[in-house]
């Protein structure tokens, strides 16, 4: 994704806010908010943003079972699933 098409100095999101707003809606792409022409924000539709904190979450998930696994804290399936089946926190 290419942002240079998607920065708009901050001056125009002021004049345009409804029309920037649907439009983030439906391209579903980052808009760049410049002032005195340096990037200060960056502005998202809502779901873009969710999808993106969920993602975030589901990737530092892996990065801690990757640590663990990395330092040998891991247990063999069959223990796990058993522990489970009797209702016992793996």
């Amino acid at each position: 994704m290419k942002y240079s098409a998607q920065v708009k100095p901050i001056t125009h999101l002021k004049a345009h806010a409804a029309e920037v707003l649907l439009q983030l809606s439906g391209r579903r792409e980052p808009l760049v908010i410049t002032q005195n022409g340096e990037a200060k924000a960056v502005l998202q539709d809502v779901t873009s943003y969710e999808e993106t904190q969920e993602t975030l979450a589901l990737l530092k998930l892996l990065a801690i079972g990757t640590r663990e696994a990395e330092e040998g804290r891991t247990r063999p399936l069959s223990e796990v699933g058993k522990r489970l089946r009797a209702g016992i926190r793996p």
